[in-house]
C-alpha cells in the first residue's frame, strides 16, 4: 500500500508541537519535539504497543486506565469506577459515601455488569482492505454495506484467537481505517475507591473548575482463567499478570516538568465544517443543556425521599452532570468568540486553494460542495428526532433491542448487523439483564413524560408515525392524556422483572409477535419502520462517508502545503499527548492560577456536608500535618492536583500521567471550563488539563484509608 496519508502529513513542520492527540505510530515523526520538551525515553519505544510503557495502558471502554502491579491492579479515576461502587452500595452499606477497600483478593467485589478491561496488542492500517477498488465505485447504502462487510470479515479473522476483541476504527472522516486488536478481560473487580468526600470532593460545583482538590482515583483488578485466558467471572479465576506495569515515580513533580498522558480520548471535532460548528453551538448544545438540566431536576425530585432509588441513579446523575457542565462551558466560550468566523475563513481558503488549479478542482471541488449539503440534511434529521430520543421508555428500548437480536439471530453470524453478532452477545446480555440496578419505573416514567410532551407537540409530519401508533399519541393530547397512555404501557409489561427479560433473550421472532406484553408489542409494531429509517440513514451516511473522506484528503493536502501538521481527531483509540506542568494567567478575573493545589485547600473548603464533606480523619491528619514522606519540599505540604498543558478530552479520564522517564505521576481527570472548547477549537494559551497528583493518592491510601496491602503491591512501601 502507498505510504499512509497520516505519515505523509506529519512530515511537515509543526506549528504547535504541544497540540495534538498523537497515534503511537506517529511519535517518531515528533521525536525532536518530544526530546526538546524533556522526554528521556526513546520516542521509538512508544510505538511498541506490547512493550513498556504502552503495554501497561488499557481502556475501560469509556475511560482509560493502566496496570500498576504485576497482579493486574488497574489505576483509574474514581468517577470511572463510580458506577461499580454504586451498584455494590445499599443504604445499609453506602460504599459511595464511605469508600471501599479490599484488604484481600477474596474481598474484592464484581464491577458493574458489562465492565471490561481492554489491553491493546496490535494496530494495523487496513485502509486498502476496507475501501477496495470495488467499494470505491459504490455510493450510499451500498457503500456502507460493503464497508461493513469488509470490516466484519477483518474482525472475524482477527477474533479467531479466543478472548480478543477487534474493531476497525475510521480516521479522518473515513479516509483511513485501522484494525485494533485487544485482549478483552471480562472478569473485572472493584478493589479500592476512596470516600466520596475524597474521590468526588467538590462535586459538581468544582467540576471543570480550578483550583481543584479532588482525589479522583480508584482501582480495579483484572482476572483471567487459570490458563491466563479471558473468562467470565468465576471464583476460580486468578489475577491477570500483565507483561508490563507502570513504575511509581519516586520524585515529585514541579512546575515546568515534562509530562505526557497515554490513554483513549473519546471525540474531538477540529476538522469539522463551519456549518457543523454553527449547528452544534447554535442549536444542538443549547438543546442538550436544556434537556440535561430538566433530567437532573426530575431525578432529584423523584428520588429525594428514597435513598435506594437515588443510588440506582447516582451513576446517571454523575454522567449527565458532567456533560451538562461541559457543554454549557463550551457555549460560554463560544459566545462572543470569533471561532465560527475563523472556521469559515479557513474553509473559504481551502476552497480557494482547491479551485486554484484544474487538477485540484476536478479532484476535490465537487465533494466539498456535496458534503456541505449532505451534512445539512443529516443535521435536519437529528433536530427532528431530538425529543424522540428522550421520549422512549427504557424498557421499550430494551424490548426493541431484544426483538432486533431475535431477528438477527435467524441469520448466519456474518450476515447479522454489527452489534448483534455472536461477539456482541455478552455485552447485550449484561445490559439487558442488569436493568434493575439502574432503573426505577416512577423515575423513568417522569423522565419520559417530560420529553414525550415536547415530542407530541411537534407537527405530525415531524413525528414518527410508528412510534405514535405504538404509544397511542394523537394530535392535541394533553400531558394528562400522555401520562395515562404511559401508565397503560408500563402496566402492560413484565420486562421490569430480570427473569422475564432473560427469557426473552432466547425467544424466536414468532414468539415476540404473539406476545401480549405491551413493550414487546410496541417493539414489534415499530420494527418495520425502524428498518426503513435505518436504511435511509445508511444511504445518507454512505454519501457522507465518500464526500467527507475526499474533503479530508483535500484538507490534509492544503495544510501540508502550508507546512502545518495534521493529526486525526480523537476517536476512542490509543493516543499520546505531551506538555509540561504549568499554571496560567486567568485573564477573565485578573487572577493567576498556580500549577498545584494542596491539602490546605481541602481543609479550607471542607464544610462537613454535601459536596465538600471531607472525611474527619483526613481533616485531622491535615491539621496535625501528618504528611509522612509525601510533603512537597517547595509547597511544604501534600499536593493534591496539578495543571498541565496537555491536549486531552473525554475518554482520557483515568489516563496515566507519566514523567520524562515514563514513571507514573498521577491520573488525568478533567480540564478547565474555559478550555474545553478545545475539543473544537484548540487554544494553546488556555488549554490546561487537571491531574490528581500521585503523592496525594499515596498519602490518602497510607495515612487515611490504610491501604497498606495495595501500597506494598504497587511498590510504594
Amino acid at each position: 500500500m502507498k505510504k499512509s496519508l497520516i505519515a505523509l502529513a506529519i512530515l511537515s513542520n509543526f506549528a504547535h508541537a504541544d497540540e495534538g492527540m498523537w497515534m503511537p505510530q506517529q511519535l517518531p515523526q515528533v521525536a525532536k519535539e518530544l526530546k526538546a520538551a524533556g522526554l528521556k525515553l526513546d520516542p521509538t519505544n512508544l510505538t511498541k504497543l506490547t512493550e513498556f510503557p504502552m503495554g501497561a495502558i488499557v481502556s475501560l471502554g469509556g475511560c482509560s486506565a493502566s496496570f500498576v502491579s504485576p497482579q493486574g491492579l488497574v489505576a483509574t479515576n474514581h468517577h470511572c469506577v463510580y458506577n461499580s461502587v454504586a451498584v455494590n452500595s445499599t443504604k445499609e452499606r453506602d460504599l459511595l459515601a464511605n469508600g471501599f477497600l479490599a484488604k484481600t483478593f477474596a474481598e474484592e467485589l464484581p464491577a458493574s455488569p458489562g465492565s471490561r478491561i481492554f489491553v491493546t496488542s496490535a494496530v494495523t492500517n487496513v485502509s486498502d482492505k476496507i475501501i477496495t477498488a470495488d467499494v470505491a465505485k459504490l455510493q450510499g447504502k451500498a457503500r456502507i454495506d460493503a464497508i461493513e462487510k469488509n470490516q466484519k470479515k477483518l474482525v472475524a479473522e482477527c477474533e479467531k484467537e479466543a478472548g480478543f476483541r477487534c474493531t476497525v476504527s475510521a480516521y479522518y472522516g473515513g479516509l483511513e481505517f485501522y484494525l485494533i486488536k485487544q485482549l478483552e478481560i471480562r472478569d473485572v473487580r472493584l478493589v479500592h475507591a476512596p470516600p466520596a468526600g475524597v474521590g468526588k470532593f467538590g462535586g459538581d460545583t468544582d467540576n471543570w473548575m480550578w483550583p481543584r482538590h479532588t482525589g479522583d482515583y480508584g482501582f480495579y483488578r483484572a482476572y483471567v482463567s487459570k490458563d491466563g485466558k479471558a473468562a467470565d467471572f468465576s471464583k476460580d479465576n486468578v489475577p491477570y499478570q500483565p507483561k508490563h506495569v507502570l513504575k511509581l515515580a519516586k520524585d515529585g513533580l514541579k512546575e515546568g516538568d515534562f509530562v505526557m498522558v497515554l490513554g483513549y480520548p473519546g471525540r474531538t471535532n477540529r476538522h469539522r465544517l463551519p456549518s457543523e460548528v454553527a449547528y452544534t453551538f447554535d442549536w444542538n448544545y443549547p438543546a442538550f443543556v436544556k434537556a440535561s438540566g430538566e433530567t437532573l431536576a426530575i431525578i432529584a425530585r423523584e428520588t429525594k425521599d428514597n435513598k435506594d432509588v437515588a443510588l440506582k441513579y447516582a451513576g446517571q446523575v454523575a454522567g449527565v452532570n458532567n456533560y451538562y457542565k461541559n457543554r454549557q462551558g463550551m457555549l460560554d466560550s463560544y459566545a462572543g468568540s470569533d471561532f465560527l468566523a475563523r472556521k469559515t475563513a479557513e474553509h473559504e481558503a481551502l476552497k480557494t486553494w482547491v479551485n486554484a488549479t484544474p487538477a485540484r478542482k476536478a479532484e476535490f471541488a465537487g465533494d466539498i460542495e456535496q458534503v456541505e449539503k449532505l451534512i445539512a440534511e443529516r443535521d435536519a434529521d437529528t433536530k427532528r428526532d431530538f425529543f424522540l430520543g428522550y421520549a422512549q421508555p427504557r424498557l421499550l428500548n430494551t424490548a426493541r433491542s431484544l426483538y432486533r437480536l431475535s431477528n438477527e439471530g435467524t441469520k448466519s453470524d456474518t450476515e447479522r448487523k454489527s452489534g448483534y453478532q455472536t461477539r456482541d452477545l455478552p455485552r447485550l446480555e449484561a445490559g439487558i439483564t442488569s436493568v434493575e440496578r439502574t432503573y426505577d419505573e416512577k423515575v423513568d416514567k417522569a423522565l419520559v413524560l417530560n420529553s414525550l410532551t415536547k415530542y407530541a407537540a411537534q407537527p405530525a409530519a415531524q413525528r414518527r408515525a410508528s412510534f405514535d401508533a405504538a404509544i397511542g399519541i394523537k394530535d392535541g393530547m394533553s400531558p394528562a392524556d400522555l401520562s395515562a397512555a404511559l401508565d397503560k404501557l408500563y402496566a402492560g409489561s413484565k420486562l421490569a422483572d430480570k427473569a422475564e427479560r432473560a427469557a426473552w433473550l432466547k425467544r424466536t421472532p414468532a414468539e415476540f409477535q404473539a406476545s401480549k406484553d405491551s413493550f414487546i408489542q410496541a417493539a414489534v409494531a415499530m420494527y418495520p419502520d425502524s428498518l426503513k429509517n435505518e436504511a435511509e440513514d445508511e444511504e445518507l451516511a454512505g454519501k457522507i462517508q465518500q464526500a467527507y473522506a475526499n474533503y479530508m484528503k483535500a484538507k490534509i493536502a492544503f495544510m501540508k502545503s502550508k507546512g502545518q501538521a495534521v493529526y486525526p481527531d480523537a476517536n476512542s483509540t490509543l493516543r499520546v499527548t505531551f506538555g509540561k506542568v504549568a499554571g496560567r494567567d486567568h485573564g477573565a478575573d485578573g487572577t493567576t492560577w498556580s500549577a498545584f493545589t494542596t491539602v490546605n485547600g481541602v481543609a479550607a473548603k471542607a464544610t462537613g456536608q454535601g459536596e465538600f464533606n471531607a472525611p474527619a480523619n483526613q481533616l485531622a491528619a491535615i491539621k496535625a500535618k501528618d504528611f509522612g514522606k509525601f510533603v512537597d519540599p517547595k509547597l511544604k505540604t501534600v499536593p493534591v492536583d496539578y495543571l498541565a498543558t496537555l491536549d486531552i478530552t473525554g475518554g482520557n479520564s483515568g489516563s496515566a500521567a507519566l514523567n520524562a522517564k515514563g514513571e507514573f505521576i498521577g491520573l488525568a481527570f478533567d480540564g478547565t471550563l474555559d478550555s474545553i472548547i478545545s475539543d473544537w477549537d484548540y487554544n494553546k494559551a488556555n488549554t490546561r488539563s487537571i491531574q490528581v497528583d500521585l503523592r496525594y493518592m499515596l498519602w490518602n491510601m497510607k495515612h487515611i484509608d490504610h491501604a497498606d496491602n495495595l501500597l506494598k503491591e504497587m511498590g510504594a512501601e
